[in-house]
């Protein structure tokens, strides 16, 4: 009944003609005329079982198609047309490629569907898949943070939501408002430091010490140590709230912070333990260093600041860049440092005394810098120069284009990631509510029908009470429902 004979000519000289079965879908409206013998190269595919089912008529195809019509002898099945003639791509050529603009989780349903291995999928659409994949997992993973966020784990000790409390205080400033004035705070103590650091440096607004020499004025130390005493609680509270506390200390963030108080309290105990102590050459030497290393606390905004990470993981992400721009550079500059030096040296005013030497010119020429306080004075050691410029300002503009493409698609993952986690938040608040909406509709229409039938069926001494609408007021205060007798 659901055969169509076709006759196939396949051998000239054979009398005999194959017969071969073929089946009509409509996928989403759109009909295809598909042949068994091509359906049945992979037998595992919906299809395949299909063709092989509809050889009988009295088979019950509704597992495998949404309906069928015996008249036309078409199998009907509401899935998206576009995805199927991708599909079909593995019965013609035995590989399946996604059309551009169609979404990879919703095609590997369409394949899930179809009953075809992911493994027919081509390398080119897998790698659009896996990173699809990456992407969800992300979205899933910040979806989960959040919710963390919000909701907490209800089995944890007073004294662990004490800890996750603080850790949100301290760390997430998106979790409430005191986090985030928080952060604002930490922000503005830093750029404090950072400006008291620069503006201590100025001779006109330092003082003299007893021993005549010039130290910061007074009042700049002030905020300096107030500036440190902040840091130093805020990394204290972070450390106490931390889960794990190695990988808190091992942190390259928790790092610079570190290393942004520590100068402060070395300087203090090293002041402090006389001046016999502080005369020696090499304490002070000691003790200027650690006062330099206070710019760290500059990079102790990247805590607060979202463009500055993504910056880090830009960079992160164009090492390979980043080396091949090291490496044309570092040819060049050998290169023509060796030409520059050996071009030179017929002139008796010669500024290229060594090759070592020449590698600082070399930096500055092909970097565009150019102090001028090396160059060249021939006139092949000029063009030298002028094919060294060409050639530094080439190597540097090759790699710039990958690491800004970098930075600007993982900018741009961010805050689809971000959109994304929050979208599917709001979607699940809103399921969560229309369910509890349903589960609340539910119980009022049972308990109004338990009413109801408790009404109907109540009875006192051989009589049955039935309320009515317009008595149901007069009933409330006390007066009498209608009753009938019982038949």
């Amino acid at each position: 009944m659901w055969e169509l004979p076709r006759i196939r000519f396949g051998d000239c000289n054979s009398s005999e003609g194959s017969e071969e079965t073929e089946i009509a879908v409509n996928i989403g409206g759109v009909k295809h005329v598909l042949y068994a013998d091509m359906l049945s190269r992979y037998p595992e595919t919906r299809l395949a079982e299909l063709a092989n089912r509809s050889t009988d008529s009295a088979q019950d195809f509704s597992a495998l198609c949404d309906d069928y019509d015996s008249c036309k002898r078409e199998f009907y099945f509401d899935r998206d047309p576009d995805a199927f003639r991708c599909i079909m791509d593995l019965y013609y050529y035995g590989e399946i490629h996604m059309k551009r603009g169609v979404c990879p989780m919703c095609f590997m349903k369409e394949m899930d569907f179809w009953g075809i291995d992911p493994d027919y999928l081509d390398e080119c659409c897998k790698s659009n898949l896996n990173e699809v994949e990456s992407e969800l997992a992300e979205i899933a993973e910040k979806v989960k943070s959040i919710l963390d966020d919000q909701e907490g784990d209800a089995q944890t000790t007073s004294l662990q939501r004490c800890q996750v409390f603080l850790w949100k205080l301290m760390e997430k400033p998106e979790s409430s408002l005191a986090a985030r004035v928080i952060a604002i705070v930490s922000f503005v103590f830093i750029l404090f430091s950072s400006v008291v650091m620069c503006v201590g440096t100025i001779p006109e607004l330092q003082v003299q010490n007893a021993d005549g020499q010039f130290v910061e004025h007074p009042s700049l130390e002030a905020i300096e140590t107030a500036c440190i005493i902040w840091f130093t609680v805020e990394y204290i509270l972070r450390f106490v709230s931390s889960s794990n506390k190695v990988r808190f200390m091992l942190s390259f963030m928790n790092i610079v912070d570190f290393l942004a108080i520590m100068p402060f309290y070395v300087v203090l105990i090293l002041t402090h333990l006389g001046t016999a102590m502080m005369e020696l050459a090499n304490v002070q030497q000691a003790v200027q260093a650690l006062r330099i290393m206070r710019i760290a606390r500059i990079f102790k905004l990247a805590r607060h600041s979202s463009g500055l990470q993504t910056l880090t993981y830009a960079l992160k992400s164009s090492l390979k860049e980043l080396g091949l721009l090291l490496m044309y550079m570092g040819i060049g500059i050998f290169l023509f440092s060796a030409l520059g030096y050996t071009l030179e040296q017929s002139h008796p005013e010669t500024m290229f005394t060594s090759i070592p030497q020449s590698f600082w010119w070399a930096i500055i020429t092909m970097t565009t810098v150019g102090y001028g306080d090396i160059y060249p004075k021939t006139t092949l050691g000029r063009c030298n120069a002028a094919v060294s410029f060409l050639c530094g300002v080439i190597a540097i503009a090759l790699p710039i284009h990958p690491i800004i493409n970098n930075f600007v698609i993982f900018y741009s993952k961010q805050r689809v990631l971000e959109t994304a986690a929050k979208h599917e938040i709001e979607l699940m608040a809103l399921r969560a509510k229309e369910e509890e909406q349903g589960c609340t509709d539910d119980a009022e229409k049972t308990r109004a029908s338990e009413l109801g039938s408790a009404g109907v069926r109540g009875s006192h001494d051989g009589e049955t009470f039935i309320p009515l609408h317009e008595d149901t007021a007069g009933a409330s205060k006390g007066h009498p429902g209608h009753k009938c007798k019982n038949s």
